[in-house]
């Protein structure tokens, strides 16, 4: 077993990403590899519970308990924004609009 995982931390607003990419201790948990990758600093004007209290994923797949996920090599820990409109609510909209 390894000492030590290389994972990234992503987060991405509508025209900005940010991939921190980071050397952890085996053992570390995705909810600990956000707070260690300070997104915080690359995002000032956001309040810090958005990164503390959003959803994560890896590579797309939603994680039920963050804080027991025990990182992989090579994993990308993904921070989910709450939708802001219903997608269905979304289409409808658009489609009032074109008629």
């Amino acid at each position: 077993m390894a000492d030590a995982v290389q994972v990234e931390v992503a987060f991405a607003l509508p025209r900005r990403q940010v991939i921190v990419p980071l050397t952890l201790p085996a053992g570390t948990s995705a909810r600990e590899a956000v707070r260690r990758a300070h997104l915080e600093r690359h995002f000032p004007d956001l309040p810090a519970e958005t990164f503390s209290e959003a959803e994560l994923g890896i590579f797309g797949r939603r994680l039920d308990d963050p804080e027991q996920y025990t990182l992989a090599d090579g994993d990308r820990v993904e921070l989910y924004r709450p939708l802001r409109i219903d997608p269905k609510q979304a289409r409808r909209l658009r489609a009032a609009r074109k008629r």
